[in-house]
């Protein structure tokens, strides 16, 4: 599968919602997805085929450190390397940015995506106990460092 990663842009809104649905049991709303694009504390970016956007990765963060608000790819494109272009190219980023870490949670039954996070060499730092709805369960919170 050939595709780029690119900043996501407000004509990405729509698929980046449609992939946002189908991933989260609890799904983000297009305002606060929209708010990601607004420069200041946001980076926002899509892995796009074309026109397709086939995933998407939001950061958040506050002098030097980075905070992972979501990272979604579209059903059809799972287990083809979008997932770990998003972090990396992320990853990047937050390099240049001279960010000291980047943190996200991960729901506890989603051994799949904690995988691609330990596969990028994120820890499992702690546990947010109750922290997703519908179910109900526990995130993990895992952490690179990034110096």
């Amino acid at each position: 599968m050939e595709f780029v990663v690119t900043d996501a842009r407000e004509n990405m809104l729509a698929q980046i919602l449609e992939i946002e649905q189908k991933s989260f049991s609890v799904p983000w709303t297009e305002r606060m997805l929209r708010i990601q694009l607004e420069p200041g504390s946001y980076v926002f970016l899509a892995a796009v085929d074309g026109a397709r956007v086939l995933g998407y990765v939001g950061l958040m963060y506050v002098l030097d450190e980075g905070y992972i608000s979501n990272v979604a790819v579209h059903p059809d494109c799972r287990r083809q390397g979008v997932g770990s272009a998003l972090l990396t190219a992320l990853e990047r980023r937050a390099r240049e940015m001279a960010l000291r870490f980047l943190t996200l949670e991960v729901r506890e039954s989603n051994t799949g995506a904690a995988a691609l996070y330990a596969g990028h060499g994120y820890r499992p730092v702690g546990r947010r106990k109750n922290y997703y709805d519908n179910p109900v369960e526990d995130a993990i919170l895992m952490t690179k460092e990034l110096n």
